[in-house]
């Protein structure tokens, strides 16, 4: 998006503090720098109509006001699909405005967050779904296309982790192997269906010793958007898309559905419940409140647990 050049500076600036002042995985570093160009965008259009009530880069009280007229505006915003945004969405960009603010030595604004639902568990597939999507998989999926999707279902990665490995981040034998996670550092192994597509992929491409691993038509490494795409046409051709709230299919149901089916003990990944503290190692989650989301009942679990009540009919 273009800025002004005062403000297209602050986010260069921005962007270089992240880098150097924190410990934030690549991941993060772009959705907090993403969602501060929204809001120096709206500081932007602001500026030039003279609604706001002083300079919220150099004045604390104005840039309280200016956060919290923007917030105002992300409460109005309507998604493509024409629904609010969520109270989460809203938080995480306040978050990264709190960053911003922060870094730049301006003190973090005082606003307050939208209230967050009572958390559930992240959608995940069941059973029948799960099966039916690897099937799609399976007999649809091109090599690549089918490592991607192994990769956040069996070891559990965000698709910007699996766009990231590289070759060289792989270790793999006759029988075992792992990889190697950028960002959150941490070393994962890997399921014999993960292996077994690994070492497809790797024969294609011609057993490189280097490079990106998911690579695009022309050799380079493939975008985010381009995974996820991939993962929600076979979900699509699965017969799987949105859930009820609108929430699109893609590699972080994938991943949501690994979480849970080691926390709960079921499927091929796990016989019985896998501890916490080790699902949280596996998923690199930084707090295991986040881990033990996948214990929380689903709406489903809900309706069935209803199921139970006695009738006298």
């Amino acid at each position: 998006m273009a800025l002004p050049g005062d403000l297209d500076a602050e986010r260069a600036a921005f962007a270089e503090r992240l880098a150097s002042a924190t410990d934030l995985g690549a991941a993060t570093r772009d959705k907090y720098l993403r969602n501060v160009g929204y809001f120096l965008a709206w500081l932007a259009d602001a500026r030039e109509a003279g609604a706001l009530d002083g300079d919220p880069l150099t004045d604390p009280n104005a840039r309280d006001w200016a956060v919290r007229d923007y917030r105002r505006t992300l409460k109005n915003t309507r998604t493509r699909a024409g629904a609010r945004l969520s109270a989460a969405t809203i938080n995480n960009r306040l978050a990264a405005l709190d960053a911003f603010f922060a870094l730049r030595g301006s003190g973090r604004p005082d606003v307050v967050r939208e209230h967050l639902a009572r958390p559930s568990a992240p959608r995940a597939l069941d059973g029948r779904a799960k099966l039916r999507f690897l099937r799609t998989v399976a007999r649809d999926a091109s090599v690549r296309d089918r490592v991607i999707c192994h990769l956040a279902y069996y070891a559990g990665l965000r698709v910007a982790e699996i766009v990231a490995l590289d070759v060289a981040d792989l270790r793999l034998s006759a029988r075992k192997g792992t990889v190697r996670v950028r960002g959150k550092d941490r070393t994962v192994p890997l399921h014999s269906e993960v292996r077994s597509s690994l070492e497809r992929l790797l024969d294609e491409l011609g057993r490189p010793g280097a490079g990106p691993l998911v690579r695009n038509r022309d050799g380079g490494r493939l975008s985010t958007r381009a995974a996820a795409a991939a993962v929600t046409a076979l979900g699509a051709a699965a017969g799987i898309g949105p859930d009820d709230d609108g929430e699109a299919f893609g590699p972080h149901v994938l991943r949501h559905t690994f979480g849970a089916d080691l926390v709960r003990g079921r499927g091929d990944l796990a016989r019985d419940p896998v501890d916490l503290v080790t699902v949280a190692e596996l998923m690199g989650h930084a707090d295991i409140n986040t881990t033990r989301r996948y214990a929380l009942p689903t709406e489903a679990d809900k309706a069935t647990a209803l199921e139970a009540l006695t009738i006298d009919r």
